[in-house]
Order: C-alpha cells, then sequence, then structure tokens
C-alpha cells in the first residue's frame, strides 16, 4: 500500500497503471460505538461512467463515500485507485489524488467570493504575494465555460440560489482536475431546468473519461443518468447491476429486503369541521392573499416551483415570519399568530424543510430533541423536569416511528437522514398537534423511510389532524393529498380536488 504522496508523484508522472478500474473498495468495514456502519463492502467504478449508489438511509452510503473521500479511514479492507492501494489519511489526500466530494449539505463559505471559493488555497498571487483577483476571476471564467456555467465569479456565495451554489460546487470539484467525482443528492433542492443542466454537465464529464459515484433516491434519475448502479443494505453491500436490467420494483426489493406494496397508502377518512381558516394572508414582496381552509382528517397539498412562496406561507401560519396582514382562524376563532410559541398553544405544528438547518440540533442527541417541544409544558412540576416519565415517552415514541439509533443517548448527527427526519417528526408528535405543517416531509430519504413517513400522515389524519403538506414530488402530492393548492410567485393560481388533479393540471397552474 502506498502513501497518498507517492501516488500523487505517479499520477503527476502520468505513469499510471491501466487498471480495470479506476476505484475499486474490497472488503471495507467501519464501526462507530454501537453501531457497524459497513460490513464487507465492496465498490468498483469504472472509467468514463455513472456509478449510482441506493439503499435506505442507514445503509452505509455516506459512510463509504466519506472513506473514499479520506474522511473517515476504514477499519479493514483496500482503497485500490487507478490500479495502486492507498490509504486516505484526510480530505485534502483524496482531493490532492483527484478524488472530489459534493456533499448533500454545501460546504461553501457565503461571505467570499464564487472564485475565492473555487480556488481557497490555491488563489493566483501578484509578484508582491497578494491574490491577483484579475486573473483569480479569469480562471473562474474560463472553468465556467467548460462547463456552461452563466455565474458572476465576483459576487458572494451568500447571493446566490442553492442552485447556482451546486454548481459553484461541482466547478470547484473539476478545479482540482478530479477523475473521480462524487456527489451526494445533487438534485434535492433544484428544479426540472436546473436538474437538466447538471445532467448535461455530468454527461459531458463522463464524456472527458470522469467516473462519478452518484448517490440518489430518485427512481427515475438512476434511469436517466446512470450506466450502473450498486445496491446497500444495513451496512452490507447487495449487488451491482446495469441500470437498464432491473425495474424499479427490484431495485426497491434490493434496497429494503421487502416489498412495499403501498408507497402513498391514501384512505379515505371522515373529513370534519374547518380547523384552520386563512383569508387574505399577505407577507409583504413575498406573497399575496393567499385564502384557503383545512378540515380535520383533511390533507391539503402544497405544490408549486421553486421560489413560488410554499415554504414562507407554512413559516408565516407558525410565527416564525408573522404576517403583514389578512387572518388566520383556528376552530372557528381568530388567532393572532405572531411567534411559534403562540402557534403551539394553538395546537400547531412545524416539520421544517432543511432538518439540519432548522429543524435538528445536531450536537444533541435523540431523545434532547424530541422533548424541546414540550419541556415547558407536561413534563414539568415545580419548575423541575419529569425526567422518568419524558424519557419513557420518548422511548415509546422512537420506537413507534422506528428510528434506528442504538440509544436515546445518541448524538442526532450519527443518524441517517431519513432517521433524523423521524426524530423531528417525533417532537411535534409529542405536542398531539391539532394542525400539522409538512414541508418537503420526505426529501433527502430513502423509499422505504418515505413509505413509513407517509402512512404515519395517514394515521394522523384518520384520528383527525389537519394536514398541511408541500412537496416537490407531484406523485407524492397527488397520492396523499384530498385537495392540491398550487402557487405560483407568492399567489394561489388553484386549487384542486383529489379527483380532477394530475400532473398536467398542475403544472399548467404552476407555470402561470
Amino acid at each position: 500500500m502506498v502513501s497518498p504522496q507517492t501516488m500523487r508523484a505517479v499520477r503527476e508522472s502520468g505513469a499510471v497503471p491501466n487498471a480495470p478500474y479506476l476505484l475499486e473498495i474490497r472488503n471495507a468495514r467501519k464501526e462507530f460505538p454501537g453501531v457497524v456502519a459497513l460490513d464487507d463492502v465492496s465498490l468498483r467504478l469504472k472509467r468514463g461512467t455513472v456509478h449510482a449508489l441506493m439503499g435506505e438511509n442507514g445503509a452505509g452510503k455516506s459512510t463509504l463515500m466519506k472513506i473514499i473521500a479520506g474522511i473517515y479511514v476504514p477499519d479493514s479492507g483496500t482503497v485500490t485507485l487507478r490500479g495502486i492501494d492507498i490509504r486516505l489519511k484526510s480530505p485534502l489526500d483524496a482531493l490532492e489524488n483527484g478524488i472530489a466530494m459534493i456533499h448533500q449539505e454545501l460546504n461553501l463559505m457565503p461571505y467570499m467570493t464564487v472564485a475565492e471559493n473555487i480556488w481557497i488555497r490555491r488563489e493566483p498571487l501578484n509578484r508582491f504575494g497578494f491574490v491577483d483577483h484579475a486573473k483569480l476571476n479569469r480562471q473562474t471564467e474560463e472553468l465556467f465555460r467548460r462547463l456552461n456555467i452563466d455565474i458572476d465569479p465576483d459576487v458572494l456565495v451568500s447571493t446566490l440560489t442553492v442552485a447556482a451554489r451546486q454548481m459553484v460546487e461541482i466547478a470547484k470539484a473539476v478545479s482540482y482536475e478530479s477523475d473521480v467525482l462524487i456527489m451526494d443528492e445533487p438534485t434535492s433542492a433544484l428544479t426540472e431546468t436546473e436538474v437538466a443542466h447538471l445532467f448535461a454537465i455530468i454527461r459531458d464529464l463522463r464524456s472527458q473519461g470522469i467516473g462519478i459515484i452518484y448517490i440518489t433516491h430518485k427512481m427515475n434519475e438512476l434511469y436517466e443518468i446512470a450506466d450502473e448502479f450498486s445496491v446497500f443494505r444495513d451496512g452490507r453491500y447487495i449487488g451491482t447491476h446495469a441500470s437498464s436490467d432491473v425495474t424499479r420494483d427490484e431495485i426497491i426489493r434490493m434496497m429494503v429486503g421487502r416489498e412495499i406494496t403501498q408507497m402513498f397508502p391514501k384512505e379515505e377518512v371522515p373529513i370534519g369541521e374547518v380547523v384552520l381558516s386563512v383569508k387574505d394572508l399577505t407577507l409583504d414582496g413575498v406573497f399575496s392573499d393567499i385564502s384557503f381552509d383545512v378540515r380535520a382528517g383533511e390533507i391539503l397539498g402544497i405544490a408549486g416551483l421553486v421560489g413560488s412562496g410554499r415554504s414562507n406561507v407554512a413559516e408565516t401560519l407558525f410565527g416564525v415570519t408573522p404576517a403583514s396582514s389578512g387572518t388566520i382562524s383556528i376552530n372557528g376563532k381568530h388567532v393572532d399568530i405572531a411567534s411559534p410559541s403562540v402557534a403551539i398553544q394553538n395546537g400547531m405544528a412545524f416539520i421544517t424543510e432543511d432538518r439540519k438547518e432548522t429543524g435538528c440540533l445536531l450536537s444533541l442527541d435523540v431523545q434532547e430533541n424530541m422533548q424541546l417541544a414540550v419541556l415547558h409544558d407536561q413534563f414539568t412540576r415545580f419548575g423541575f423536569v419529569t425526567q422518568n416519565r419524558l424519557s419513557a415517552i420518548c422511548e415509546e415514541m422512537s420506537q413507534k416511528l422506528r428510528v434506528k439509533t442504538p440509544s436515546l443517548d445518541e448524538r442526532v448527527e450519527n443518524l441517517s437522514g431519513g432517521n433524523q427526519q423521524k426524530v423531528l417528526i417525533g417532537r411535534w408528535l409529542l405536542t398531539n398537534p391539532k394542525i400539522l405543517i409538512l414541508d418537503e416531509p420526505t426529501r433527502g430519504i430513502d423509499v422505504g423511510a418515505k413509505a413509513e413517513i407517509h402512512k404515519l400522515v395517514t394515521q394522523l389524519a384518520r384520528q383527525g389532524v389537519a394536514v398541511i403538506m408541500i412537496s416537490s414530488e407531484l406523485p407524492e402530492v397527488l397520492g396523499m393529498s384530498d385537495r392540491i393548492m398550487v402557487m405560483h410567485h407568492g399567489r394561489v393560481t388553484g386549487i384542486l380536488d383529489r379527483a380532477e388533479a394530475d400532473q398536467v393540471k398542475i403544472m399548467d397552474l404552476a407555470a402561470r
């Protein structure tokens, strides 16, 4: 096994062996306290191919990618790069050896320019030893031309959309002349147009001989962009196939080890009286004149393209950004929701679209995250927390939601994305909400966890909870909703009953 420094020298000399695989992982194992994350896992990546990685949250995909990217060192097993066994000890080792990873949670520095982010630690210097910003921007423009990216190199990253930041991350990875590129859920926050642009870049990189490992939970992407795929389950390697050789149902069986007979378990439940009534709700400069009702037992889906104002409406309903005008009534009574605490007092719960930034507190454990919304309420006595009762109810909720964790003491940052989402849902279910707002409840989680969350939402509706569900995935909106409200540029463009709704009608209303 050679050192990363020796491997760099071999790569730079051009004397790279003509290996059958660009990258090969054999028999990798990685343990964390109480958890075997990888158990005898293997992966092979060919040059000039897109290799998708599939599996439920907690299957071991991210752990394996972090080994390849030098973030983790495996407990056993080998990493072979261009035919040479190598041990990567840091992300810098990986980058300098041509391996770059684009994380699902983008890692750019918001108050630096685009060019500064791309070339950090590699900035061109002038004869006085200072950064040559003109040359820095020219380098960036040349790189962007290669990738057909239209972004000003001199703007602050904080001013960019999520899609634009994704393109900057890709450009940064390519700037290292990487021939192994790892993409973790790169389309989770992109529109269809932005996804098409990303796929065009990926195809171009593939034609240059770059090997791409592509982590996704979206089946349509697997068939559209991947040459082959590997499936992992519970930290073990299940198999590798050409994308054209298997059906969607076969892939799901490989991922979850069981049949998922009903992805959208919508059932007819009695629809009760109006619980939430919104009239002419307006947030100046963001959305205006939003009106709708939600009844007990009803699931109201909210659809619309990115930028339509869906999430802003949810935040205003919950008091995160109080409305400029309009009224909110709960059970026929006008309520001035000036803060989230007022919303909670009135039986509302809100699961935000970004579980890492505005949902879970990653450095706290499972129980600390679950109990946050109820500490001030039924689990205190004489100013002290009734810890035994609280622990019991959190344990019961964890089991009900099938949270995969060694214990309630496990830090949430160590859980998979799907299990983090379940912890967040559990927090709000402990409040026994009458109105539940779900913003992208299944974004970035696997097909098995999606089915479990859909089943849970249906159960809550059956119990009389009024549900508002925002989703960018039209099959999810169509499959779960009793009615669908469509938004475009901060306005409601239509409300469709379940029986009349289809993808064409929704997209027509979303593009008006």
